[in-house]
């Protein structure tokens, strides 16, 4: 979960916390994972209520809680695109008592915000488990002649850098997502980033940008609605919760698959027993069908993956983004 050289660079400074009075430091040298938990246990969801992690989260909470006869306590701590919340768990005593549950978002700031962080997005935490994914999904404005992937592109080509697009932030998925399909297509666009998808939603239906990706339950009212389109989703092979919606891939542009995803994660340093035991509470409840049925109806697919498989998409996920950050020169400022 972490190297010895991890390590011994984060057990010195966890001392010192706790000499200044942060404590907690000696509690979680000694924590065992039989005797975990000891008390309650919170995950920070680093966003505001009511967005894809946090849904996710409260979903796992409750049955988290009675596996572990604990109550697990969602805490919602937004602020800096999730950093502020994710820099209070990566601060927080390596007990198993603090998670936090992070988007892509976590992985695209390892670039985008290189040496800004108090913290490293992939060294100061030990994955836990990948609870949902949920594949992003193409929608076109209907000012736009286009009703298919194709005609979008078509439309895109002719008139470059005159179609705005929107996403819910800088360095969110939704942005780059259409970084990456315009590196893919050779189209060129003007992006405008929200405060969130909903006001970049409403500008999509009132016209005043031609498009945006998204996921399929905050879309889904709105192509029921006809007041947008959607032109593709962004995975392998068809979603069960939007069978009619063609893949991208489907459409002519082969291995383009991207999805949003919730990523349990533990400060570093947790033991790996404590580690393994949520990680396997955390499987078998997403993994139930009575949960997966629930997950699909809000356009979420279960995933639950063990602390090796979790870190490996982390890290891959980060070098994925990396790339397109810098060949789009995509920046904060």
């Amino acid at each position: 979960m972490i190297d010895r050289i991890t390590k011994r660079a984060i057990l010195p400074r966890r001392a010192a916390l706790a000499l200044l009075g942060g404590g907690g430091a000696s509690v979680a040298g000694s924590a065992r994972a039989s005797d975990y938990p000891t008390r309650p246990v919170r995950i920070i969801v680093p966003y505001t209520p009511g967005g894809f992690t946090d849904l996710s989260t409260r979903l796992v909470a409750e049955p988290l809680s009675r596996a572990l006869r604990q109550p697990v306590v969602v805490e919602n701590r937004p602020g800096a695109n999730s950093i502020l919340g994710a820099g209070v768990a990566a601060s927080s005593p390596p007990d198993g008592h603090t998670l936090v549950m992070v988007l892509p978002a976590h992985a695209a700031n390892a670039t985008l915000q290189a040496g800004k962080m108090p913290f490293d997005p992939i060294t100061s935490f030990t994955p836990v488990s990948l609870v949902a994914t949920s594949p992003l999904v193409l929608a076109g404005g209907r000012s736009l002649p286009a009703s298919t992937l194709q005609e979008f592109i078509e439309h895109a080509k002719g008139r470059p850098d005159a179609i705005t697009y929107g996403s819910s932030g800088i360095g969110s998925t939704a942005h780059l997502a259409m970084e990456l399909l315009k590196m893919r297509t050779g189209i060129r666009m003007v992006h405008a980033p929200y405060r969130g998808t909903q006001p970049a939603l409403q500008d999509l239906m009132a016209g005043n940008i031609g498009a945006m990706f998204d996921v399929n339950s905050a879309l889904a009212p709105q192509f029921e609605a006809g007041t947008i389109r959607a032109l593709g989703i962004a995975s392998s092979e068809r979603a069960a919760f939007a069978p009619n919606i063609p893949t991208i891939q489907e459409q002519g542009i082969p291995d383009f698959a991207v999805s949003t995803w919730s990523m349990l994660l533990a400060p570093a340093g947790t033991p790996p027993a404590i580690v393994e035991r949520i990680s396997s509470e955390v499987t078998r409840i997403v993994r139930e069908p009575a949960m997966t049925a629930r997950l699909r109806e809000i356009g979420l697919l279960a995933e639950g993956r063990n602390p090796a498989q979790t870190s490996e998409l982390l890290r891959s996920e980060v070098t994925r983004w990396a790339e397109v950050i810098r060949t789009a020169n995509v920046t904060v400022e």
